[in-house]
């Protein structure tokens, strides 16, 4: 979240949007998506000069000596930030709408590319040059402001503040996953270059960002120099579906300014007839809609078999289990009330995942984690579909930090409990020492079963009680007697003073 100086300079980024004619949300959320998406270019277009250099790798610019705009070819440096955003006011704008726009547009070659697919129906809506050159210096101050902070993800944190700003985050259960949580499952899940990552509710991306940067840390080298293993990761890789065409555009953008040319990135109803992907992806990595609008006589019908309900929660982890081969691995975010409900539907989904799959970890995560723009008390699941069952003993974790306060303020603290859930999860081997009194702890599945499928981490969690001892009764009135006796005798004093 953002706070501060920074959010009073978003604020003031609003109210130019606002004062200037451009009134509706959702085209202030786009137009300010199209100018962030054209700064980021210049600077990722630098850092991969960089880079390329360093590594001795040719780099071709997207900013080359000339760029063809139409029936125009025009010079590609004067489409950078950097350059026109020293243009008079005037000159900036002209250069804007006529020239980086359409060339933004048109930046993928690939006509059947998801970026393509979604900045077709791009509008550049800025009304007036002096309008544009406030924007632009607004921005600018905002980035400043950002690296100050030492946080790259600009987008993504002033996305989620703009919704929370027009109340829209929610409306069908969606709300932006914390960037050190989706981290967490990432590092939990731990993929390689050869895997196939989908978010069947994509949102804004930040699960594939976060999964791209991951590998890019971790296997740079063959990421980068491997022909067959940079192909697979630019175009094949990363796949992600939702139904708001909004949040389609900026996680296309998000996806190309991030270093991935071509994700597969649908308009798609994941838990509809649309959706028929099947035994495909190796990682699901995902945070779905709770209580997100539900039309039921669109959903799935293999996906009602496993569990038949209307709630968005419980189907999308049949779909999960659906969309994964055999051997692919999920982390997933739910929230409490998969993990105890009592229905039909929850005891089936869960009884699917613990019986015909393989249940690894069930982490569970303070309510103030999604603060301030939810409340909700949620947890993570992590599971591997096998087809045949597998779970042996679930590790049970009780997050109680996660490196930011608990309240609406959300301001960083010393107490982490992430770094520790990573490490023990990687050596589960060594918590079956661990008491049930501990913070995480291995449960055996017949346990499990025998407790009607139940997941919450207070079923099977054990409290150490300390015994208090007090003083008799006598002793204590005996000190209350004192106290008044006392009490009165300050009362005397003070009425000989008067």
């Amino acid at each position: 979240m953002i706070t501060g100086e920074l959010k009073n300079k978003v604020n003031s980024l609003w109210e130019i949007f606002w004062t200037g004619g451009i009134t509706n949300p959702l085209d202030v959320v786009e137009q300010m998506t199209y100018l962030m998406f054209i700064r980021d270019l210049d600077d990722a277009d630098n850092t991969r000069a960089r880079e390329s250099a360093m590594l001795g790798l040719p780099h071709q610019s997207i900013f080359t000596e000339e760029v063809k705009i139409g029936e125009r070819t025009v010079p590609g440096k004067q489409l950078k930030w950097s350059v026109f955003r020293d243009f008079p006011a005037v000159k900036m704008y002209s250069t804007v709408q006529e020239w980086v726009f359409p060339f933004i547009k048109d930046l993928h070659g690939d006509k059947s590319s998801a970026y393509a697919k979604y900045m077709d129906d791009a509008i550049f809506k800025i009304p007036t040059p002096l309008m544009l050159d406030k924007i632009v210096t607004t921005l600018d101050g905002i980035y400043d402001q950002m690296a100050q902070l030492h946080d790259a993800d600009v987008r993504g944190d002033i996305y989620e503040y703009l919704l929370s700003k027009i109340s829209t985050a929610g409306v069908n259960g969606q709300f932006r996953t914390p960037r050190h949580i989706i981290r967490m499952m990432v590092e939990l899940l731990d993929p390689g270059p050869d895997d196939v990552i989908c978010d069947p509710a994509c949102g804004t991306s930040g699960f594939l960002i976060t999964a791209g940067q991951y590998l890019r840390e971790k296997y740079k080298g063959e990421i980068l120099f491997d022909r067959q293993k940079k192909d697979h990761y630019m175009n094949h890789m990363f796949t992600g579906y939702d139904m708001d065409r909004t949040m389609l555009r900026i996680g296309a953008m998000n996806m190309m300014t991030h270093g991935v040319d071509n994700p597969f990135i649908e308009y798609r109803d994941s838990l509809s007839d649309q959706n028929t992907d099947r035994d495909k992806y190796s990682i699901i990595l995902a945070n779905p809609p709770f209580k997100g609008s539900l039309d039921a006589d669109t959903v799935s019908a293999d996906l009602l078999k496993v569990c038949k309900t209307k709630k968005t929660e419980l189907l999308f982890l049949a779909l999960f289990l659906r969309m994964l081969k055999v051997g692919g691995r999920c982390a997933c975010i739910v929230p409490d009330g998969v993990l105890f409900g009592s229905s039909a539907a929850h005891r089936a989904i869960r009884k699917e995942l613990i019986d015909g799959n393989r249940l690894e970890a069930v982490i569970s995560m303070p309510s103030g984690v999604f603060k301030p723009y939810a409340g909700v008390s949620t947890g993570v699941l992590v599971f591997t579909k096998t087809g045949h069952g597998g779970t042996d003993n679930v590790w049970f974790y009780d997050m109680r930090a996660d490196g930011f306060s608990l309240d609406d303020k959300r301001a960083p603290v010393a107490e982490n409990d992430i770094p520790d859930i990573v490490a023990r999860f990687r050596d589960r081997e060594a918590e079956k020492a661990r008491a049930r009194t501990e913070q995480s702890f291995l449960v055996p599945r017949e346990e499990i079963v025998a407790n009607g499928y139940d997941l919450s981490i207070n079923k099977y969690k054990k409290t150490e009680y300390t015994p208090v001892e007090y003083p008799p009764t006598l002793e204590i009135l005996a000190e209350l007697n004192e106290i008044e006796m006392e009490i009165c005798k300050g009362l005397e004093e003070l009425e000989g003073m008067v």
